[in-house]
């Protein structure tokens, strides 16, 4: 049981519109955060299809699953750096909303 490769593009697609309809329309600076790792995992998905298509059946392909391991390093990244910036937001205004933000524009 194979699945084919456009179907996982199209669910990443999928995963990838609701990660930037999120992002756009929520306010909770987590739900935020979720939305972003949402479109990397997206992205995450779109890498390894691509590695999947690409490879033969003699010579595997493993490019995309190098790209989605970096991804996955950044997306923790983010995820640690985020959530320090979250808690300290947090502590300073007691709230997680992202329209209390608006002192920290330059």
């Amino acid at each position: 049981m194979n699945v084919p490769s456009e179907h996982l593009l199209f669910l990443a697609a999928g995963l990838f519109a609701i990660g930037v309809l999120g992002f756009l329309i929520r306010r909770n600076v987590i739900i935020v955060l979720m939305c972003i790792e949402l479109m990397l995992n997206a992205a995450n998905l779109t890498f390894l299809a691509a590695s999947r298509q690409h490879s033969t059946a003699q010579v595997a392909n493993l490019d995309g699953a190098v790209f989605s391991i970096f991804v996955i390093l950044v997306a923790a990244c983010e995820a640690a750096v985020g959530l320090a910036l979250i808690i300290a937001l947090f502590r300073l205004k007691q709230t997680v909303e992202a329209d209390s933000l608006s002192e920290m524009k330059g």
